[in-house]
C-alpha cells in the first residue's frame, strides 16, 4: 500500500536526522544521497518530518506514527494518507480552523496539552501572547522579500501572472507562500532581498546619518547590513563574523547589490580584538546576537524539538560578553542596536537591563516585534545610547 511507502520514507528520514544541521540542509543532503526517491516521495517525506517536529514533545509517549498523524492533521489543510490511516474519523476535518482541530485532538486524546509543544519554563518577553504563540508553531511562516518601492508594483504583477498568491505589506515588502521559487519568476536577483518581515521592521531602530561609520559585528550573511545600507547608502561599513563562510556569502550578496564601500573582518568577539580594532570608533553598532532562535521555531520546528532549556543561560553569557567587548569601540552619544530572534525574556529585556546597569547605557526604545500575526518570525530589538 502507498501509505506504507510513505511511512518507510518518513521513518528513514527521521532516523537519519540528529538535529545538528538545519533540517532543510539535511534534507538536501539526504535526497542527494537517496536519488531513488522520486519528487512525490521527497515532497511527502518533507511534509511529514516538518509536521512531526511541530508537535514538540506533546504526547511523546504515543506511537510515533500516531503522533505524526496528529501533527499532520494540525499542520495541514489537505488530507494525507497518514491521517487517513491513523485518524480516519478526523480526515474530513482537515480544513477546519486550527483552534477547532486542537479541540478535536484534545477530545480524542485528553492527555494532549498545548503547553507541551513548547514546554520551556523560561519567561516570555513582554507582549507575547502565549496561546497565539503556541498556535503559531503549527503554521509555516511565509516567504518575505524586501524590494525597492519603485519595483514593488512590477514584481507583484509578475507573481500574480504566475498564479502565485502575493500580499503587499508596506511600501517595500511582499509576502509569498513558503517555498515559492523566486529564481524561476524574477530573473534579475538584484531586484529583491529575501528577509523576514520582522527582521525588516528592525530597521526602524537603526537611524543612521549620512557619512556615519557603522559596524555590523555579528553580520552573518549580511541581511541587516543590506537593510542598513538601503536606509542610508552614504555610510561607511565594517562587517564582521566569526565564520569566514558567512562573510563569503555576505560578499556575494553585497556584490549583487552593488555595494563596494565596506570592510570585512573575521573576528571572534569573545576575544580581545584591540590589535585589530584599537583605532576604530563607530557612529553605530548593530549586534544581532547569537541566541536560542526561539522566535523562529515556526520556521525551523526541528529546533523546537531538539532544544534544551539550559542553553538559554549559555546564550545569555555570550550576549553579555559580546556586547561588553564591542561597546568600547562605540562613540559616546551613539547607538548600540541589540537584536535577537528570541522570545525569551532572559535573552531580551534582561540582557538590556544588564547593559544599562553595567555599562552606563541609556535605553531609548525596545520592542518584541510580534511576527505570528503576519506569519513571520518574532524579533526583539533595543536601541541603547552610550553615555
Amino acid at each position: 500500500m502507498k501509505v506504507h511507502h510513505h511511512i518507510r520514507a518518513f521513518e528513514q528520514v527521521l532516523e537519519s536526522y540528529d538535529g545538528k544541521l538545519p533540517l532543510h540542509r539535511h534534507l538536501v543532503v539526504y535526497f542527494k544521497q537517496n536519488k531513488q526517491m522520486g519528487s512525490s516521495d521527497r515532497r511527502w517525506a518533507s511534509r511529514y518530518i516538518y509536521s512531526y517536529f511541530r508537535l514538540g514533545k506533546a504526547l511523546i509517549a504515543l506511537n510515533k506514527l500516531v503522533r505524526l498523524a496528529i501533527a499532520d492533521f494540525l499542520c495541514n489543510d489537505h488530507p494525507s494518507l497518514i491521517v487517513t490511516e491513523f485518524l480516519p474519523e478526523l480526515g474530513e476535518n482537515m480544513a477546519l480552523p486550527l483552534k477547532e482541530k486542537i479541540e478535536l485532538i484534545i477530545h480524542k486524546y485528553p492527555t494532549f496539552k498545548l503547553d507541551e509543544v513548547f514546554p520551556f519554563k523560561a519567561s516570555l518577553s513582554e507582549g507575547v501572547d502565549r496561546q497565539a504563540h503556541l498556535e503559531s508553531l503549527f503554521v509555516q511562516p511565509d516567504l518575505f522579500i524586501r524590494v525597492r518601492e519603485t519595483h514593488l508594483p512590477s514584481l507583484k504583477k509578475m507573481f500574480l501572472a504566475n498564479s502565485i498568491a502575493v500580499e503587499e505589506l508596506g511600501e517595500t515588502t511582499l509576502a509569498l507562500p513558503n517555498g515559492t521559487k523566486l529564481e524561476q519568476i524574477i530573473t534579475d536577483a538584484r531586484l529583491y532581498q529575501v528577509q523576514d518581515y520582522s527582521s525588516q521592521r528592525t530597521g526602524v531602530y537603526f537611524k543612521p546619518n549620512r557619512y556615519d561609520y557603522w559596524w555590523d559585528c555579528c553580520a552573518a550573511s549580511g541581511g541587516k547590513s543590506l537593510l542598513l545600507h538601503d536606509i542610508e547608502p552614504h555610510i561607511e561599513l565594517l562587517v564582521s563574523d566569526v565564520r569566514e563562510t558567512s562573510l563569503g556569502n555576505l560578499q556575494e550578496r553585497f556584490q549583487l547589490a552593488g555595494i563596494k564601500k565596506y570592510h570585512k573582518k573575521v573576528l571572534d568577539l569573545l576575544q580581545d580584538n584591540d590589535q585589530v580594532l584599537h583605532h576604530y570608533e563607530f557612529d553605530g553598532i548593530l549586534l544581532d546576537a547569537p541566541c536560542s532562535g526561539s522566535g523562529t521555531w515556526g520556521r525551523t520546528p526541528e529546533m523546537l524539538y531538539f532544544f534544551e532549556e539550559y542553553k538559554i543561560a549559555n546564550y545569555v553569557k555570550l550576549q553579555r560578553a559580546i556586547a561588553g567587548n564591542v561597546l568600547k569601540y562605540l562613540k559616546p552619544g551613539k547607538p548600540l542596536v541589540y537584536m535577537t530572534c528570541s522570545v525569551f525574556k532572559e535573552e531580551n529585556e534582561e540582557v538590556v537591563n544588564y547593559l544599562v546597569e553595567n555599562f552606563g547605557l541609556k535605553l531609548e526604545a525596545m520592542e518584541l516585534i510580534i511576527g505570528y500575526a503576519n506569519k513571520a518570525d518574532n524579533m526583539f530589538v533595543a536601541r541603547l545610547i552610550k553615555q
